[in-house]
C-alpha cells in the first residue's frame, strides 16, 4: 500500500528537506520516526525540496508498506518527532500516485518585516528600507507574462527545462509583514528567493521595470539578485488532483 504523509516544519535547524550525507534533514528525522514506530526501515520520496532554513506549512512524502497504517500513527509519530516537525495527515493513495510528479501546483510565501521584532527574526527577513509597493506589484504582474525563468535558477540546477507557468504573483500585507505570494506548476532551484531579491531592487528604485523585464529575457542567472535569506521563505501548499 502507498501512503502520502502531509507534514509541516520549521527549517531553521535543518540542512534542507531531502536526506544528505553528514547533515540532519527533515526527511532523515521523519524516516527515523517511522522506523521506530513501524519497527522497519522506510524509504521516503519527497514532493518539493526546500533549502536549508526554509520552512513549510505543507509538504509531502510518500512511501510503500505492506501493513495498514492505523489512524493513531499520527499521534504516536508526532510524539517521536522533534518539536519543529509535525505530521498533519497520513492518507492511503493509489499504488501509482507520486507525491512529486503528480503535484499540479506549489505555492510559496516570502515574508519581510520593517520593524525589528524578536518574534519574526527566524521566520522573516528584517528589511528596514523604504519600498514602493506599486512598483513591486507591477514587477509581480510582469512575471505572469513570461514562462522561461532561466535567470532565476541557481547555477548547477539539474533540470531539463526552465519553463514554469506562474498562476499567482502578488505582493500583499499580512499583519505586520510584507509578503510575496507566488503559485506555479513548478519552481526552479532558488527561484522564489531570486524573484524576491530582484523585485526588491525595483521597489527601492534601483532597477527599472523595463530593466527587470530585461533580467527575465536575458536568461542569465548572474543578472538576478539571490541575496535573499532562506528563513523568510515558506512552502505553503502543494496541490494534487486527487487530494481535497
Amino acid at each position: 500500500m502507498r501512503y502520502f504523509i502531509e507534514i509541516a516544519y520549521k527549517g531553521t535547524n535543518y540542512a534542507g528537506f531531502q536526506v544528505q550525507n553528514n547533515a540532519n534533514t527533515v526527511q532523515a528525522e521523519v524516516e527515523k520516526a517511522l522506523a521506530i514506530y513501524l519497527q522497519q526501515k522506510v524509504s521516503l520520496t519527497g514532493s518539493s525540496r526546500t533549502d536549508a532554513g526554509v520552512h513549510a506549512l505543507q509538504n509531502f512524502f510518500h512511501f510503500d508498506i505492506e501493513k495498514e497504517i492505523h489512524p493513531h500513527a499520527i499521534y504516536n509519530l508526532n510524539a517521536i518527532l522533534p518539536g519543529d516537525i509535525a505530521i498533519n495527515a497520513i492518507k492511503q493513495v493509489s499504488p501509482d500516485a507520486h507525491c512529486r510528479f503528480d503535484a499540479i501546483s506549489r505555492e510559496y510565501k516570502y515574508f519581510l518585516y520593517s520593524r525589528k521584532s524578536p518574534f519574526l527574526a527566524d521566520r522573516g527577513w528584517y528589511y528596514p528600507y523604504t519600498i514602493d509597493i506599486e512598483l513591486l506589484a507591477a514587477a509581480a504582474d510582469i512575471l505572469r507574462k513570461h514562462s522561461d525563468f532561466t535567470s532565476f535558477a541557481k547555477r548547477n540546477s539539474q533540470v531539463f527545462t526552465h519553463e514554469c507557468t506562474i498562476k499567482k504573483s502578488i505582493w500583499q500585507m499580512e499583519n505586520d509583514c510584507l509578503v510575496y505570494n507566488v503559485q506555479a506548476n513548478r519552481f526552479l532551484r532558488g527561484m522564489v528567493r531570486g524573484l524576491v531579491g530582484t523585485m526588491l531592487l525595483v521597489g527601492r528604485n534601483k532597477l527599472s521595470l523595463s530593466d527587470f523585464e530585461g533580467v527575465i529575457l536575458a536568461k542569465d542567472c548572474t543578472k538576478a539578485n539571490f541575496a535573499t535569506p532562506a528563513h523568510g521563505l515558506f512552502l505553503v501548499k502543494v496541490e494534487y488532483p486527487f487530494l481535497g
